[in-house]
Parts: structure tokens; C-alpha cells; sequence
């Protein structure tokens, strides 16, 4: 199929950027990156210089494939990320515009690459469980109910890869790292630290310029694993509790 790719080049986040436009040819059995692949061998065939997007697994796992795909994070399909998005599921003739993650706490290093490492300091602001973990204890040793282990699992799915920030119109990373404190804080393991943990890792949030929640559900929608928005309702009410910690 031949495609006329509209993709955002910028060479960082203290230049302007514009939309340049390519032609591909590309195979419907193609991922989307490879099909950024093969433009890019193009490019570099003809001494141009190469598309610079992020990308790692290409399993759908680590979240790096951060782009926007004729609008949407990660593109067109619910539940997939970029990696995992197929040719197939366009048309040939299409024209697909391809731009980064729109965020004040996402600056773009290059074309379609951002700077995510806000996400990793709110997750070493408080994402972990301060115990000696010493040798794998036996699996009944804890006890926990299936429901809350489900939800804690749920959670856990999150991938820090940001298409919730990108899709709310806020900036807000209230899912991803509603996603996070609910993974700790729903286990008895996690539940000695589970105010200063959420305190601690709101205020990271605020600190490194993510907007606020104006509950839109925008994220929920666009989210690859499927987070639910309840996290979100779950954080808000360990957070003030937090405000209250210690008093009478």
C-alpha cells in the first residue's frame, strides 16, 4: 500500500517544529514501526536524515513507542500501543499524521522522542515498598482476598508509558500514577506506607508540571492496558487522608 506520512520533525524542545511530508510503500502485515523502518533505510539510502522516534520491546511491554497517530496515543486501536499497531488497519492512500506526546512535562528531544523521565522521578519519589524482601516467602504466607489482589494486578498493568497524559487536554498524569499507588497500597505489604507513599508521589506529580484532573476520562479511553479511572477515586481519597495523618 502507499501511504503519505505527515510526521513532526523538531530538533528539540527550544526550536520550532513543522509537519514534512514522505511516501512509503508499505506491507499490511508490517507494524507500525516497521513501517517507520522502512522509511527511515529510504531516507538514509537517499543521505537524509532519519525519523527519530523511541521504541525498545516492540512487545507492547516497556512503553516507549510514545506517538500520536492521526490523533490518538498510540493510534486508532483501544487497548494497543504503537508497537502492536499493524498496517492492516489502514488504507492504501491514506495519509497519516504522525506527531509526539503533547506535554509541558514531556519535551521533545527529537522528532517524535520525549523526555518521560518526569514519570520515573514521581516513581522514585515513593513507588516502592520500604522492606527487607530477604528470600521469596511461600505464596499463602500472606493472605489476600482475590478481589484485592485482582485489583492490585490491574493496576500493575500500567506501563508508565504516558498516552494519558497526552490524551488529556489537562496534561494530567492522575492515571499512571493512580495506577502505581493502588499496585502498592492495595497489599498488605504496601499498606504501612500508603499515605506517605500517595502524599509523597501527588506531590512529585505537581512538582514536574503535570496538569490536574478535571475528570474527563480522556486517559481511561486511550490508556493500552485498560486502567480504569476508579484508581483515580481510590488515590483522591488516600491522598486526604494523607492531609489528616497524625491528627487527633
Amino acid at each position: 500500500m502507499k501511504l503519505t506520512l505527515k510526521i513532526w520533525r523538531q530538533n528539540g524542545a527550544e526550536t520550532k517544529g513543522q509537519f514534512k511530508s514522505y511516501e512509503v510503500v508499505a506491507n499490511e502485515e508490517m507494524s507500525f514501526l516497521e513501517m517507520l523502518d522502512v522509511l527511515n533505510e529510504e531516507l538514509i539510502n537517499k543521505k537524509e536524515e532519519p525519523v527519530v522516534f523511541d521504541h525498545d520491546c516492540r512487545e507492547g511491554i516497556c512503553g516507549a513507542c510514545s506517538m500520536v497517530i492521526n490523533g490518538k496515543p498510540h493510534g486508532p486501536l483501544r487497548k494497543t500501543t504503537t508497537c502492536q499497531l499493524h498496517m492492516r488497519h489502514f488504507k492504501d492512500g491514506d495519509t497519516i499524521y504522525v506527531e509526539p506526546f503533547r506535554s509541558k512535562a514531556f519535551p521533545v528531544i527529537k522528532d517524535l522522542m520525549v523526555d518521560r523521565t518526569a514519570m520515573d522521578r514521581v516513581i522514585q519519589s515513593g513507588g516502592y515498598i520500604s522492606a527487607n524482601t530477604g528470600g521469596a516467602q511461600d505464596a499463602n504466607t500472606i493472605p489476600i482476598a482475590q478481589s484485592i489482589a485482582e485489583k492490585s494486578m490491574d493496576a500493575a498493568a500500567c506501563i508508565g508509558c504516558g498516552a494519558c497524559v497526552a490524551a488529556c487536554p489537562n496534561g494530567a498524569a492522575m492515571l499512571f500514577v493512580s495506577a502505581k499507588i493502588n499496585h502498592l497500597n492495595l497489599l498488605p505489604q504496601g499498606e504501612v506506607e500508603k499515605l506517605d507513599r500517595t502524599a509523597k508521589m501527588v506531590g512529585r506529580m505537581e512538582q514536574e508540571g503535570f496538569g490536574a484532573c478535571s475528570n474527563i476520562g480522556a486517559c481511561e479511553v486511550e490508556c493500552p492496558k485498560d486502567i480504569r479511572l476508579v484508581n483515580i477515586a481510590r488515590m483522591n481519597k488516600w491522598y486526604f487522608q494523607s492531609a489528616f495523618a497524625g491528627e487527633d
